[in-house]
């Protein structure tokens, strides 16, 4: 590791370190374990970034992120918005891609450039064929720390050719904070944000049928709907995608560390993320300090592939660094109590894909694997050298089988398939 890599990891853990020590004596005592444990996971990244460091400069890597947040598109397809209101207030918020009609001027579906149904057409047969799509609403959710931009490649892909809703879950991208967590220090449940996905569909689909799309935390919240509204999936769900998720043992992932340096993570992280929670102005200006080292976890955690397109590694750095760090910390707990596995049954005579990243290092494979083993009628796809954001890694895999699932449920004719959309990395494969 490079010195100045070093010292990024340093600061990181003494930016952790102080946040603990200021919540309390007992909290002190902990401090330089805060740190050890901040810094073993840090140390990986650190690394990663050193020959970096070593042979440019900060200016110039500030540069290059600004031309990139610039010159990027990712993220900058919107719909019609709405906002749904979940059970304690939380207001969150949606947008809906419709159908294009037949000789309709389409929406804005990529950036700078309308899309009318002669240039929509060739696009639409190319994903379905020549027939119109049956009146299916797909329904994403993203993970943990993402919006609803991490679907953007999805997006545009079946944009307008299939309607579909993008929400943010609770004190994500632009919904608002979670009323119980901000007023009534609620912690945060996945049952509470299946409940959130409930009243989403109720105001964004409340008829017809629908396909529901989930990502990482995405999936654990469909699974959440499923356990508490049956009578839901039963009536209405005709087909299911679970990408990158788990249904519990989250507390068993060792984040691809050592296992002296995983066990004092899992010891430790709980509390040391709700100290920084209760320091977040502290954490974000450290956090702003060492972005270079930010990055290259993000990084870590998020891919696999070596050549990775840097405009789509520094959108999910922008996606992951807008969650606040206080929201960062509400949410950690919900995984360790997560578990649906039973739940899993309300999907078992549904069409379901269930996807993973080979190299995922979040929720590994193994966790799609086992939901497979539970779902006999399931399509489980494992992408090589793809990670957690697999959505983004490797978008035309994931959109390919998200159109070969539309195809099973009867949303679009039978054969039709993706070619050709969406790569964002020279070694990108269809799994």
């Amino acid at each position: 590791m490079s010195e100045s890599s070093a010292e990024a990891a340093v600061e990181a853990a003494v930016a952790a370190s102080s946040a603990v020590s200021a919540a309390g004596p007992a909290s002190w005592r902990r401090a330089g374990v805060a740190g050890t444990a901040i810094g073993v996971v840090a140390a990986g990244a650190a690394a990663g970034v050193a020959i970096e460091r070593l042979t440019v400069g900060r200016g110039i890597r500030r540069k290059a992120r600004l031309a990139l947040d610039s010159a990027g598109p990712y993220g900058a397809l919107r719909g019609t918005p709405g906002m749904a209101a979940a059970d304690d207030g939380t207001e969150l918020y949606y947008e809906v891609d419709e159908v294009d009609e037949v000789g309709k001027v389409g929406e804005v579906g990529k950036v700078g450039e309308v899309e009318t149904d002669e240039t929509l057409a060739p696009r639409r047969r190319r994903l379905f064929g020549r027939r119109t799509p049956a009146p299916v609403t797909v329904v994403f959710s993203h993970g943990y720390c993402l919006s609803q931009d991490s679907w953007h490649f999805q997006r545009a892909a079946l944009r307008g050719v299939v309607r579909t809703v993008h929400w943010d879950q609770r004190s994500h991208g632009r919904s608002g904070r979670g009323v119980a967590q901000t007023e009534d220090g609620i912690p945060v449940t996945i049952d509470q944000l299946g409940r959130d996905l409930k009243a989403v569909i109720d105001a964004a689909a409340p008829e017809g049928p629908l396909v529901l799309v989930g990502h990482s935390m995405g999936g654990m919240t469909m699974m959440a709907l499923a356990d508490q509204y049956p009578d839901l999936i039963r009536e209405r769900v005709a087909g299911v995608a679970l990408i990158g998720t788990s249904s519990g043992r989250l507390g068993e992932v060792n984040f691809g560390l050592p296992v002296a340096g995983v066990n004092m993570v899992r010891r430790i992280l709980p509390d040391v993320l709700k100290a920084l929670g209760q320091r977040a102005e502290l954490v974000e200006r450290g956090r702003r300090a060492t972005t270079d080292l930010f990055a290259g976890i993000i990084k870590r955690y998020s891919f696999a592939s070596r050549d990775i397109d840097p405009a789509v590694a520094r959108f999910a750095e922008r996606l992951i660094e807008s969650t606040p760090i206080d929201v960062v910390a509400e949410f950690y707990p919900a995984f360790t109590d997560h578990d649906k596995t039973e739940a899993l049954a309300r999907f078992a005579d549904l069409p379901v894909l269930v996807l993973a990243g080979v190299k995922d290092l979040v929720t590994p494979s193994e966790h799609s694997e086992f939901i497979a083993s539970l779902l006999p009628d399931a399509e489980l796809v494992l992408v090589p050298d793809a990670g957690h954001l697999v959505v983004l890694e490797h978008p035309e895999a994931v959109t390919d089988r998200l159109a070969d699932l539309l195809t099973r449920v009867g949303a679009v004719p039978a054969g039709a398939t993706v070619g050709g959309y969406g790569s964002t990395s020279s070694t990108a494969r269809r799994g």
